[in-house]
Parts: C-alpha cells; structure tokens; sequence
C-alpha cells in the first residue's frame, strides 16, 4: 500500500452566498485546480435561522454537476424543468446541470433551529457538458452504511467501498463520496482509489492524519502520541488535500472524528468559470450568457 502524503490542510472560511447564506467554504472559485474534477465544496451549517433563511433563490448552472448532502433540518427545491422537493436530514441530491437550468434551493431548520448541510460541486468533462439535465434525489433510506468491528462507520454516497455501492449512478469521474465516523482512540487505514484526487473534510471531533513520511510509525503505533511522528492535527472545519497513493490514515482523537471524504479521477482540462458557469473555454463562457440573456439557456425541456 502507498500512503498519501498531505498536500495541504486549510481550514473552510466563513462567506456569503446565495442572498445572503453564512456558510465555510472549504475551496472553490478559481482555486481548485488541485482538486480535479471537484470545484467546490461549501458547509453550511447554524443554529440561527436567520443565517440559512435568505437562502439560494433562482440561479442558473451549466457544465456542472452540484451534490447535497444534508444532515439537519431540510432544502426545499424546485428547478425550471418542473422538477421540485425537499431533502430531509440524511438525504443526498445529485444534480447534473449539464447544458442548463436554473434552480433554486432554500434550507429551513429543524424543530430546534438547527441547518447543517454541504454541498459539493463537480466538473463534468467536455464531452459532457451539454449533456442533458438530470436528478438522482436519494433518500437516506436507500444510502448503504457499513460498521466495522472497531465501530468505525461509513455512509456511502457514491462509489464503492468496502463492499457496498452507493446509490448515486452514471456519474462524470467515477467519484467515491464518503461519510465516515471513527470511534475515539481508534487508528484507520482507509483505501483510496489510486489516481484520484482526494481530499477529506472534518466536520465533527478531531483527530491526526498521518503523513507518508510517518508510515512504520504509523504501523506500529499503538496510540495517538503525537511526538511518536509527524501528523496533522485536523480539527472541525478542517480540510485537508491528498497527494497521490492508495490510502490514508486517520486516528481518532478522544471524542472521536467524523468526516467527509471525497475523491475523483481528475479531467485534466482547462476551465473557463464565472460564477454559476464553467466550461472549458471563454467563447463557451460567453455563449452561456449570451443564451441567458437572449432566453435560449435551457436546451433541454
């Protein structure tokens, strides 16, 4: 096995969207190259509903594709192919914008007040982006979750892991979209396809990422001794980027960690993006907007 050394860990910085959503934004907007196909990724997540209440009212996208991911209150949406709904907490919605559409999304909270969600945004190759739009609105119901004897726990999203597939199909890159729970304490050797980029998010606890350079340490460590080896402390709102290799290692910290793990085999394609919109090139950048303001975005009905 080839451990993955750490490219960089960040913590998701506080910004607006949509008209007015508080959120962290872990990377996006020009900045993502490292992260090939992904885009972007956004937590939103409060307690104040006045944070979440203003909401991502009628946007457009094209040549995308955007993942929702919910685990407290709910997002009720509606689009212009006719298509609306609501996710509820443990819910996912894969939409691949493709040639167009415009949507929108608006989070409530739960009884409590409480919002917490992601979303992720995904390239589509070339070849794809005017493909037709689509949904995959999934239940939590219908999302494997697999226990191992440790207690360590995953949800799977998309992709294939430890024997088990995740609902989310005939997507753009062959992505493994993860939500993983390790008991406090416990050490995990994770697999990660090789080639892919990959990145994790910590949204709840803490704990240490070991580096490639730590890998016999790694092996024989009975414990989460941090002068035992390097490591990278990853708290909440971390987000840390791999660098190549078939693993990672996480040890949990003593109330345990919890997180997102994405990965996906990267396009290697140039990208011409502005707000909503990314495509290859400026001319396609161009005509998007052009077909917004001449009333011919949706190709698709």
């Amino acid at each position: 096995m080839s451990l993955r050394a750490m490219r960089q860990i960040d913590s998701a910085r506080p910004t607006l969207e949509g008209a007015g959503v508080h959120l962290r934004r872990g990377f996006g907007f020009g900045k993502s190259a490292a992260f090939d196909p992904f885009l972007l990724f956004d937590d939103f997540s409060s307690n104040n509903p006045s944070d979440y209440q203003p909401g991502f009212p009628w946007h457009p996208h094209r040549g995308i594709e955007t993942i929702t991911y919910v685990l407290a209150g709910s997002v009720e949406h509606k689009d212009s192919l006719g298509n609306q709904g609501t996710l509820g907490a443990g819910d996912l919605q894969w939409m691949t914008a493709g040639s167009g559409i415009l949507h929108q999304e608006m989070p409530k909270g739960d009884a409590l007040g409480h919002m917490h969600g992601f979303q992720l945004w995904a390239n589509l190759p070339s070849s794809l982006k005017m493909t037709a739009p689509r949904y995959q609105d999934i239940p939590a119901s219908a999302i494997p979750e697999v226990t191992e004897d440790d207690g360590t726990t995953a949800r799977i999203l998309c992709g294939e892991f430890w024997g088990k597939r995740g609902p989310a199909e005939g997507v753009a890159a062959s992505p493994r979209y993860l939500d993983i729970t390790i008991p406090a304490g416990k050490l995990r050797h994770i697999p990660v396809e090789l080639g892919h980029s990959a990145f994790a998010y910590v949204f709840a606890g803490a704990g240490f990422f070991r580096d490639a350079s730590t890998r016999q340490a790694v092996m024989t460590a009975s414990g989460a001794d941090p002068a035992a080896a390097p490591v990278y402390d990853a708290r909440r709102h971390s987000l840390v980027l791999f660098d190549s290799g078939d693993e990672i290692v996480v040890q949990a910290g003593a109330e345990g960690i919890r997180f997102l793990l994405a990965s996906g085999h990267p396009f290697g394609e140039p990208v011409a993006w502005q707000g909503p919109i990314v495509m290859n090139t400026r001319a396609e950048l161009r005509q998007a907007f052009h077909d917004m303001q001449q009333g011919t975005f949706i190709r698709h009905k």
